[in-house]
């Protein structure tokens, strides 16, 4: 049999990553097993260990690589309007507060899909999920104190720093809110959404 190159193993590494993100978001970490989540990349059951000792280690990748991609598009929005801070929070607000996010967690970040299973799977999920929420922190703190003379508001990095938490925590709750009645009522589902839209521009 010919040995698999290290191209190719990275490639199947990189499948692995890919279902499990899709479906620990989806499905939750405990509700995909190894045999589901290998059928899903199209690979045997076997090969799982040659790339993660535990499922574990497989849901914490999965968690870092997720927060850094919705984090570079956090930076794109930044960078696309650079001297309006009020524009680029907008934009944050509106790509992820919506009906596309809420439906599809699959491809969505993990800080709405995944913040139980953090908290249920100790201190390596925690520290990474943290290590997210950060990043979102930082960027929303930021855009805060760049708007404020705008505004002609005085605002603190103490305060600012405040206002960024609870509003990616609203963000966060509108998605987690609006998902568990999405099937049973959507028209409350899309009332949540909406309110919350609304809310957080006049923040």
């Amino acid at each position: 049999m010919p040995r698999i190159t290290q191209a190719q193993k990275e490639l199947n590494r990189e499948k692995i990553v890919r279902a499990a993100s899709e479906g620990f978001k989806r499905r939750g970490v405990d509700g995909l097993g190894i045999q589901d989540l290998m059928h899903a990349a199209g690979m045997t059951n076997g090969g799982f260990y040659n790339h993660f000792a535990s499922k574990d280690d497989l849901a914490l990748e999965v968690y870092q690589q997720g927060f850094a991609q919705s984090l570079a598009v956090v930076s794109e929005l930044r960078e696309a309007s650079p001297d309006a801070p009020q524009v680029a929070l907008d934009a944050m607000i509106d790509t992820y507060v919506t009906a596309a996010h809420r439906d599809h967690p699959e491809t969505g970040c993990p800080s709405a899909a995944l913040p139980v299973d953090a908290g249920r799977h100790g201190i390596d999920p925690q520290t990474a999920y943290r290590d997210g929420l950060e990043g979102y922190f930082r960027n929303i703190t930021d855009l805060l104190l760049q708007r404020a003379p705008d505004a002609g508001a005085r605002l603190t990095s103490v305060d600012a720093r405040e206002q960024a938490v609870a509003l990616f925590s609203q963000m966060v709750g509108a998605l987690v809110v609006s998902r568990a009645v999405a099937e049973a009522d959507p028209s409350l589902s899309d009332e949540i959404l909406a309110a919350n839209n609304h809310r957080l521009h006049r923040e």
